[in-house]
């Protein structure tokens, strides 16, 4: 049942003037992060594995689906994300082309096997939204606040048809939309800057929703009214570096976000 605001209380006229909400998709509005994980997985361990034994243990050490993830790839581009993990690894390979083949031999060669790999897993794992997402939306709708989902992923928009939340939305902004615009990948804060600017929105007057340190990076960079750090698995580590990049606070969910934002929520 979607939430009411409190009677004598106009929500989007809290103490922090929000207008505005900019929405990560991966682990914020769907249940993908999962399936981003293992395609990642895929896509790196045979590299690892073909490397040569005389190489130290910790460089062909198999990608870590949590730590790894959470730490180096998450919320970043493709190519971004494999050059933070080769760096990791002091491993180096060339840049390649977009186009590349997916396989081992250059930075898109491996983000294009990690795209395939997430194709391939797609298929098999049907995404669902978050069951707060719904009546969270829809109160901030109810409420005037316009939404955005922010994501660097070529897949949000799928993601979030198939979802069933892509009508509760204003804008979304996605990986494709970032390369026609030529809008630099998080940390960087343009991606959530284009959000704000479609939503008719000052950043000042807008709150952020990220799981990722790299994406809340971005939106204490773009100067946005609150930054949440979104911990869905209550996980200590992931705390810590929402914080430690930026985050004003890490909620476990998105009820969470509207009780530091708004500063009540009375609903499911």
């Amino acid at each position: 049942m979607p939430a009411t605001p409190v009677r004598g209380r106009d929500p989007a006229r809290s103490a922090l003037g929000l207008r505005g909400v900019l929405f990560d998709v991966d682990g914020v509005l769907t249940d993908s992060v999962s399936i981003h994980a293992s395609a990642w997985k895929a896509a790196l361990d045979p590299c690892l594995e073909a490397l040569p034994d005389s190489l130290p243990a910790w460089q062909r050490r198999p990608f870590d689906e949590i730590k790894d993830y959470l730490s180096l790839v998450d919320g970043q581009p493709r190519p971004d994300g494999v050059q933070a993990f080769l760096a990791s690894r002091g491993l180096c390979l060339p840049e390649g082309r977009p186009g590349d083949r997916p396989g081992c031999d250059t930075v898109w060669a491996i983000a294009a096997a990690k795209e395939a790999a997430f194709h391939s897993a797609l298929a098999e794992r049907p995404v669902k939204a978050f069951p707060d997402v719904e009546p969270v939306l829809a109160a901030l709708r109810a409420w005037g606040v316009k939404c955005a989902a922010i994501s660097s992923s070529r897949h949000a928009n799928d993601l979030l048809i198939s979802a069933g939340i892509h009508g509760l939305l204003d804008t979304v902004v996605d990986g494709a939309e970032a390369a026609r615009l030529r809008l630099a990948g998080k940390p960087d804060p343009r991606l959530l800057l284009e959000g704000a600017r479609r939503l008719h929105v000052h950043p000042p007057q807008a709150a952020v929703a990220e799981d990722s340190p790299a994406g809340v990076e971005a939106g204490m960079r773009a100067g946005c009214a609150l930054v949440a750090g979104i911990n869905r698995e209550s996980s200590h580590e992931r705390a810590v570096r929402l914080y430690t990049h930026g985050a004003d606070v890490v909620v476990h969910d998105l009820a969470g976000l509207l009780r530091a934002g708004v500063g009540r929520w009375e609903g499911p």
